[in-house]
């Protein structure tokens, strides 16, 4: 188990991401973040370069969270589009996000040549297709809506340079990529230098705002602080609030050997939903050298699907159909995505908490550019100065023009609860479960997570989330137990992985 799940990526094939001791003492600092992925890393950085003493605190290691599942992807185009980005927000809201993406990705190239990172970064072309049958007004839109968000030189090709026939398509210019593994190694070292503190394999189990902050762990170690940032991918300090107003998703990533330059180096998505992203990365080692072709997409919600190895097959069939150079799947991996329902993170102070706990979340499968505005907006708000982005990112904001999708996500979750608790197991007995699988057996009014190692051991833990008392869903591809209401992961011994839960599946006995 790797921590975030039983597959493993291109990048952390790939990195020597240096290890961090554990918090081994109570200390104090002017900032507190909770989380080492790209949003605790980059708001660490950014603030260690402003004089401010930084403590990063993440219970697993660096970037071990969705940080190295993402595709990397370093993009203003928004795949929830800016004509949709524009109805909910108005077109001051749609110029805001186009304008911070696009200094996102400009604050990543900025740093890597500061600091000298060798991470891959590379400025390349982006396209947006609509695959054949899909509605072309769909780009005629988005062309309009990017236009008046200020991204002037997007324009209208007649298609996409790659082998097979996208049709006419949207070129946004100056999108990038990099190695994000790579990318946050080359911060830890900055943060360090700074003065900055990382501890890894350190759990937080408190969170405490207001004059005396405070971020309390598993360990009993206690840290004091000016302010808090958590940065967990979803936060785990907020019970309710924001975990309404996001829904979390699996995605699925594919990686294919092709021959070096058999494709054009560019970004590609297309219109689907879910949709189809598509880049390059470049791997060498011992005479071995080739592109990996990395596709991703068949989405579906977190704990509502246990196909995986299914949805990586139809991956594989799409990309091979229209890259017929692919002479074999070097990876299969898997992430998860928060997607809120008006199309825009939550970044900023955490609603109805003390004004010095700030949150960074809902990445909407950008991650990447979404982690870095958080840093940037986060540092600002702790510095005191003025941000232009804070409205639009608010964590406290309200649409009633994302109402439908609202309703829609959170009648989900509902109707989770109904199906999981009057319903019966998956299975009638632990004999019918195959080593090295998991899962859930109704026992009277109580339903049980089992777990069989492959050794054949069996591992028991309640099935009910500690978060909100869903029933969570044996994943298959990951080994990991999924929470269909709210995203929660645990691995298979019910040791918590993934928020908004932040405490273990309970022991049978407790």
């Amino acid at each position: 188990m790797t921590g975030s799940g039983e597959t493993v990526s291109i990048w952390m094939k790939t990195a020597d991401v240096p290890v961090q001791s554990p918090l081994s003492e109570n200390t104090h600092a002017d900032v507190c973040i909770v989380g080492a992925g790209i949003a605790g890393m980059t708001t660490a950085y950014l603030l260690g370069r402003e004089g401010k003493s930084v403590i990063v605190l993440d219970d697993g290691r660096i970037g071990g969270g969705m940080t190295e599942r993402t595709t990397a992807h370093l993009s203003s185009a928004i795949d929830d589009r800016y004509f949709e980005i524009e109805r909910i927000h108005g077109k001051k809201g749609a110029q805001l996000a186009a304008h911070s993406h696009s200094a996102a990705i400009d604050r990543i190239e900025a740093i890597v040549a500061e600091e000298g990172i060798d991470c891959d970064f590379e400025r390349l072309d982006g396209y947006l297709f609509a695959p054949p049958g899909d509605a072309k007004e769909v780009l005629e839109r988005e062309l309009k809506a990017a236009h008046s968000a200020g991204l002037t030189d997007v324009v209208q090709v007649e298609r996409a340079p790659v082998g097979f026939d996208t049709g006419m398509c949207l070129r946004f210019p100056r999108q990038a990529q990099f190695h994000p593994l790579k990318y946050l190694t080359g911060l830890a070292r900055a943060i360090k230098r700074d003065g900055g503190r990382i501890f890894t394999g350190t759990h937080v189990s408190v969170i405490k705002g207001g004059p005396s902050a405070r971020v309390e762990t598993s360990s009993r170690h206690v840290v004091t602080a000016g302010a808090i940032v958590m940065a967990t991918n979803t936060p785990v300090n907020n019970l309710v609030a924001i975990h309404t107003k996001q829904a979390s998703y699996i995605t699925y990533v594919v990686g294919a050997r092709i021959p070096r330059g058999s494709v054009t180096r560019a970004l590609y998505w297309d219109t689907l939903d879910p949709y189809h992203y598509v880049r390059l990365q470049s791997v060498s080692g011992e005479g071995d050298d080739y592109d990996l072709l990395i596709v991703g997409g068949e989405d579906h919600k977190t704990g509502q699907a246990d196909d995986g190895a299914e949805r990586h097959a139809r991956l594989e069939t799409w990309a091979r159909e229209r890259f017929p150079m692919i002479e074999k799947i070097e990876y299969r991996w898997s992430g998860q995505v928060m997607e809120p329902v008006d199309g825009v993170a939550f970044i900023g102070r955490n609603p109805g908490d003390q004004q010095n706990v700030f949150i960074a979340t809902g990445d909407s499968g950008m991650g990447m550019t979404h982690g870095t505005i958080a840093g940037i907006l986060i540092t600002d708000l702790i510095m005191g100065r003025e941000c232009p982005w804070v409205p639009l990112y608010s964590p406290s904001r309200r649409s009633l023009r994302s109402l439908v999708t609202f309703s829609k996500e959170n009648l989900n979750v509902a109707a989770q609860y109904v199906e999981d608790y009057f319903t019966g197991g998956d299975v009638d007995s632990v004999e019918e479960i195959a080593p090295d699988e998991g899962a859930v057996l109704r026992r009277g009014l109580t339903k049980v997570a089992v777990c069989r190692d492959k050794q054949g051991a069996l591992t028991e833990r309640s099935a009910v989330c500690p978060h909100l008392g869903c029933i969570v869903s044996w994943n298959s591809l990951e080994k990991t137990w999924d929470c269909p209401c709210h995203g929660s992961r645990f691995d298979r011994y019910g040791q918590v992985v993934q928020g908004p839960a932040n405490s273990d599946l309970r022991k049978i006995d407790e």
